[in-house]
């Protein structure tokens, strides 16, 4: 895949496809870095782009960090074979220099648009003598190398779209191949770089498609064998429009930091687009490797709903949390977040443990879409004690003492293992012993003493994850304030 900017979905996806499909193939997944057009060149953004794909669990096996034997893996550190491979093209014949001044140019496109046409370069340049050049480069005018595109495309067979020609020359100027600044553009850069990379396959987005021709156009004037082109179709959102990068809402480093697992995105850009026999959720990287197959790639958009996203990370987030190890690092970066959001509560340290953090992350598997669900404020009791009067606990039961010591009782004769299953039950006897309080409103009683909340998970399973020594206290602390 290639690069200008910062990773975002659809690039994500581009990336994705090339990377399985190397991997299905026991092939070399590679990284470079186009970053010839100097106007573009966002700092920063290639080695974020590299973070970004170790990020998602797709990493380049050759790339401007790791290395390779075809580097450097960024064009502009690859000018000079650019240079030499435009001379080739000019001593054949197949290449001009083109001496029109930027206004020139600028005064072409206005009159083609002013006449509603698209704008084009005449070639005008292209018809110069060898005399002619020799006395503009005399006078020491700039210059720009263009490709003279000649009539007579071959068609070429897509491994998305079949069968496919453009007849390039019809319908646009020679293309100016390498700039003044002694830059290459993307056409002369590309195929150069994936001849003599030894690219097989190139998987790219489908706005390419028309430029494939010019570049096959290229590889016929180098006397080069050209790698199979397979264009994906549109990522777009939903309802058919493009994605917006208007507020960054589709770039890699957004879902990160908002707490998305990469597993969930790979997931939802493959499972809106296609390449699989079926559509299902929760696929593993692993899986998409084994399941994908190029010829199932349709030609229509990928739709995206990014409002499925949390349901997409729920599944991931549940399979985290039944790997042990995995588990572990959840543990950790659960930890960190109860500082973080009730750092200035007095968190009783032993919240903080590793063994009821786990137990939380057991007991809620499923339910969360996203680990930082957990410090929500629906979940604050976990983190911190609720202060819960005992006026507040009487105007829900005047048996306030008797619940309070059922439930000590209980929590006493139970086995350390306390599961929801056997609590229900247990509460449910309990209930019966109290002379007039309604089973709801004992519920509803044990709630806010434990929890100084009104909703939330069953009571059962407040009790199981705060543990027995916990409940006992916060009882406790309730009947006595």
């Amino acid at each position: 895949p290639v690069v200008t900017g910062f990773l975002h979905l659809g690039g994500l996806r581009t990336a994705l496809y090339n990377y399985i499909f190397a991997k299905n193939h026991q092939g070399t997944f590679i990284l470079r870095v186009e970053d010839t057009d100097q106007n573009r060149v966002v700092p920063g953004a290639a080695e974020g782009i590299e973070d970004m794909l170790d990020w998602a669990g797709i990493p380049p096996d050759e790339s401007p960090r790791r290395g390779g034997s075809f580097g450097p893996y960024q064009q502009s550190h690859r000018l000079d074979l650019y240079r030499r491979a435009s001379d080739v093209l000019l001593e054949r014949g197949a290449a001009y220099r083109c001496f029109c001044t930027p206004q020139r140019l600028q005064l072409l496109k206005k009159e083609a648009l002013r006449s509603q046409q698209t704008p084009r370069y005449d070639n005008r340049c292209r018809h110069l003598t060898p005399t002619e050049v020799s006395e503009k480069l005399s006078q020491g005018l700039d210059w720009v190398v263009r490709f003279r595109l000649e009539k007579g495309a071959e068609p070429f067979r897509d491994l998305v779209y079949g069968w496919n020609k453009h007849e390039v020359a019809d319908v646009e100027g020679d293309p100016v191949i390498l700039k003044g600044d002694g830059f290459p553009t993307y056409h002369l850069a590309n195929v150069v770089d994936d001849h003599y990379m030894g690219i097989s396959h190139v998987l790219r987005g489908t706005e390419w498609l028309t430029s494939t021709s010019k570049h096959l156009l290229l590889y016929k004037a180098f006397g080069w064998d050209p790698p199979q082109f397979g264009h994906l179709p549109l990522l777009l959102n939903k309802d058919g429009g493009k994605l917006s990068k208007r507020q960054g809402d589709i770039f890699l480093e957004r879902f990160a930091q908002d707490g998305y697992l990469p597993e969930a995105l790979l997931d939802i850009i493959t499972n809106c687009g296609s390449g699989f026999a079926e559509k299902q959720m929760g696929r593993t990287l692993e899986e998409l490797i084994s399941q994908f197959e190029i010829g199932r790639i349709t030609t229509h958009s990928a739709l995206l709903d990014l409002e499925k996203l949390p349901e997409f990370n729920r599944i991931h987030l549940a399979r985290h949390i039944e790997n042990e190890g995995l588990r572990q690092k959840l543990i950790r970066e659960l930890q960190l977040l109860v500082e973080h959001v009730y750092g200035d509560q007095q968190v009783d340290q032993e919240v903080l443990e590793k063994e009821y953090v786990e137990r939380v992350l057991l007991l809620r598997k499923g339910h969360i879409s996203l680990l930082k669900n957990l410090v929500s404020s629906d979940y604050s009791y976990l983190w911190v004690r609720p202060s819960v009067s005992r006026e507040q606990l009487q105007t829900i039961s005047g048996e306030v003492d008797e619940i309070g010591k059922l439930v000590l009782g209980l929590m006493t004769r139970q086995a350390a293992v306390l599961t929801v299953e056997e609590l229900n039950k247990d509460l449910r006897s309990l209930q019966k012993q109290t002379k007039e309080t309604k089973y709801s409103s004992v519920m509803k009683l044990l709630r806010l003493a434990l929890s100084g909340q009104q909703h939330g998970p069953s009571v059962a399973e407040m009790m199981v994850t705060l543990g027995p020594k916990e409940v006992c206290g916060r009882i406790h602390k309730a009947l006595s304030s």
